[in-house]
């Protein structure tokens, strides 16, 4: 009969040890879930993790069943191993008890059930809400008490525990798990979702077309060379203006005018009337928006005006479309095209690039918050316009001017501190 209630006693015990392994492992499990991918799971129609997403509907009342039940059920374990030891050893049992039931419930019924749950807490929490939605009702009458204690207490403390948890994101924490998705997110497509966060930190001024760059018809010009030009541009759109960019009377679209550039009709008050309207879009306008205002408007190019209402470039939705998924045309880019590699591995650099595209063509980092092109950044560090060769460092990037002007620097030799240009080849 004694050796019946020493195995019964034992065999409870186990079971009582595996009943504090589930609570554990339950409950870091059911925290440790990611929460949009619940919530993805919960409108796909998933079983368990509606049940989850229950379950953490009411955090208070999931954390008091897991916390009563294991309470119990440690309590009861550590009962019947005194029971055992006693029967086993008499009073010293006691002692060997102690130590030996904390060492067996930290290994087998904390550390590694919790550990398990947090490596995998959807193989643990969706199996285990099945139970705990049936304990929640079982226990909660104790729930509910111990419940409205501990509240009570977190009132005191001025907690309101109704209080729903902020779950939303911001951009910052969204750009984090973009970058963080993994193998499941392919990168060209980790790339565009990047670029579109992207565009509330970039502005219009940041990749319009300088006005220098861009190409359109002056109407005071004769009438052949309008024509010539018309039947050789490659671009579908053209600003048309009257001497000087600033008075731009619109914007000329390529298919409205070739049935009279094949008939030879065309004529300069066709091609007048032929325009749209131009449309002006402030210099710091930041992308995000400019995107949906070319929507709104129905247009595909603005001319971009600074603070005095002086036009200072162009901007395109195909400009702002590449910013999202990079260049998508058939023709070299011009910025790229501002970038020359050299033997000894360093780069020489056009002064009207700009930094964007120049950090962005060779994976580098030098600063683009102030100036937009490297004649900027340069003459802005120097504080001046430089009359001879000087070299200067911007962080890890040396920049050697190459061919200084009267009004700005034309060419510079970059390139990064960590890996400097062979000397040899470097000699000029």
């Amino acid at each position: 009969m004694g050796d019946f209630h020493s195995s019964f006693l034992f065999g409870l015990l186990v079971f009582l040890i595996i009943c504090s392994a589930f609570f554990s492992s339950s409950e870091t499990g059911m925290l440790s879930l990611n929460r949009y991918r619940l919530r993805h799971l919960v409108r796909e129609g998933h079983k368990g993790a509606r049940r989850a997403s229950a379950l953490l509907d009411r955090p208070d009342r999931l954390l008091g069943t897991i916390l009563v039940g294991n309470n119990i059920v440690n309590i009861l374990a550590a009962s019947i191993a005194t029971v055992l030891a006693v029967e086993l050893w008499g009073d010293a049992g006691i002692a060997i008890a102690t130590v030996l039931l904390t060492i067996v419930i930290l290994i087998f019924g904390e550390i590694t059930p919790k550990t398990l749950a947090a490596l995998r807490p959807e193989q643990v929490a969706y199996p285990a809400s099945h139970l705990l939605l049936l304990l929640m009702r079982l226990f909660y009458p104790l729930v509910w008490l111990t419940g409205a204690i501990s509240n009570g207490l977190l009132r005191l403390f001025g907690v309101d525990p109704a209080q729903a948890r902020q779950d939303s994101l911001s951009t910052e924490e969204l750009r984090s798990v973009v970058r963080e998705s993994g193998p499941g997110l392919p990168a060209d497509r980790q790339s565009m979702l990047l670029g579109i966060l992207d565009l509330e930190k970039v502005t219009v001024n940041d990749i319009m077309i300088p006005r220098n760059e861009v190409v359109g018809i002056d109407l005071e010009q004769d009438l052949e060379l309008i024509i010539a030009q018309l039947r050789t541009t490659t671009h579908t759109r053209l600003p048309v203006y009257r001497h000087d960019f600033n008075q731009v009377e619109g914007v000329i679209h390529m298919r409205r005018i070739a049935r009279l550039l094949t008939h030879s009709q065309l004529t300069c008050e066709a091609l007048r009337s032929a325009c749209v309207e131009p449309y002006f879009v402030p210099e710091n306008t930041p992308l995000s928006t400019q995107l949906i205002n070319f929507q709104k408007h129905k247009r595909r190019m603005g001319m971009v005006v600074d603070e005095y209402g002086e036009v200072i470039g162009l901007v395109t939705l195909e400009d702002i479309l590449e910013e999202i998924v990079g260049e998508f045309t058939t023709q070299p880019s011009q910025r790229a095209a501002d970038v020359h590699p050299q033997e000894d591995g360093s780069y020489v650099i056009d002064g009207s690039a700009n930094i964007r595209e120049v950090n962005r063509e060779l994976d580098w980092h030098l600063p683009c918050d102030g100036p937009r092109t490297i004649n900027g950044l340069v003459t802005e560090a120097l504080e001046n316009i430089p009359d001879s060769s000087v070299c200067l460092k911007i962080g890890p990037y040396r920049l050697e001017i190459l061919e200084p002007a009267e009004n700005r620097v034309k060419h510079v030799r970059a390139w990064r501190a960590d890996s400097p240009p062979d000397e040899a080849s470097a000699e000029h």
